[in-house]
């Protein structure tokens, strides 16, 4: 039979068959023996094929992806860790404090999803506990990231009607990643009181967030509308990229590298001539996003 992956443990899959019903499911050995480098070959929202015969069923075979999303294994080095598979677009949640998302990281999200051609949106939560300088940061990263094709939304998941993230959610499949303690699963309650997601309070000694999801999971918020809801993440490190992909990946760079002196060779970092540079110099590509770029090319601070 054939069914989508909705739920991971790691060890089991529930799988929503083509019959309306959901299936408790194991991986075929033969599947982890291709050779794969991934800690997970079968990720939510895989397209399986699955036999039923027995009590716990037995996926046999992944069909085609049409994209995913992946990032570093934090467990098992040379591994890439699949966070979903043919989704429609990416949802990045994040905060200006308690805790604080860096533009690093919301960039390496980005980059992820951009090399697949994924569309992405950035909500930055928690408006209502924003102070001032927090709320004239927030509308800084809105107007930088809208300006390279990113949509953006300050909202607070726990007093906003969030109807504006509802319809931007309407009659797609997405995934939502973020640090723990952002708001993911209460802006999930808040969209869908039925999902009823664990939630829990910022921890008082390290001031970050504590897990609450543990497994990836797919929900049904309304007709062929889906969202697929991860583990809060502290890393996110890119998976086979060279400095001169990862350039690709930044929208504002793409086609102004394309007059640096040496393209496609051109690191944008210590080469003459260099366009990127340039931009940057003269205000055209914000000096935040170079920065991140440059940390991501030259492998520092590639997680976080």
């Amino acid at each position: 039979m054939k069914g989508i992956v909705l739920r991971s443990t790691g060890s089991f899959y529930t799988v929503l068959g083509e019959d309306h019903i959901r299936y408790n499911c194991r991986v075929r050995g033969k599947i982890r023996l291709e050779g794969i480098k991934e800690t997970n070959p079968v990720a939510v929202g895989d397209q399986v094929l699955f036999d039923t015969e027995q009590d716990v069923g037995s996926i046999m075979e992944i069909l085609p992806r049409k994209n995913h999303m992946l990032r570093q294994s934090v467990k098992k080095t040379g591994h890439a860790h699949v966070l979903a598979a043919n989704i429609d677009q990416v949802l990045v949640v994040a905060t200006m404090a308690l805790p604080r998302t860096s533009t690093g990281f919301i960039d390496r999200v980005l980059v992820s999803a951009e090399a697949f051609g994924i569309p992405q949106i950035l909500l930055l939560n928690k408006r209502d506990v924003m102070d001032e300088q927090d709320r004239a940061v927030a509308e800084e990263i809105q107007s930088l990231y809208s300006s390279i094709g990113v949509e953006v939304v300050i909202v607070s998941a726990l007093h906003d009607d969030l109807n504006i993230v509802k319809d931007l959610l309407k009659g797609r499949t997405t995934l939502i990643a973020g640090h723990s303690g952002v708001g993911k699963s209460t802006l999930l309650n808040s969209i869908a009181p039925e999902i009823g997601q664990a939630t829990s309070d910022i921890s008082d000694f390290t001031a970050k967030g504590v897990h609450t999801t543990t497994f990836a999971e797919t929900f049904e918020i309304g007709e062929k509308t889906f969202i697929i809801d991860t583990p809060g993440v502290k890393e996110w490190g890119l998976v086979d990229m060279n400095a001169q992909e990862i350039s690709d990946y930044f929208p504002d760079m793409r086609t102004v590298r394309l007059d640096c002196k040496f393209q496609s060779r051109c690191l944008h970092i210590n080469e003459p001539g260099c366009a990127v540079k340039t931009a940057v110099a003269e205000g055209k590509i914000a000096q935040s996003r170079y920065d991140n770029y440059v940390r991501m090319a030259s492998g520092e601070d590639n997680r976080k």
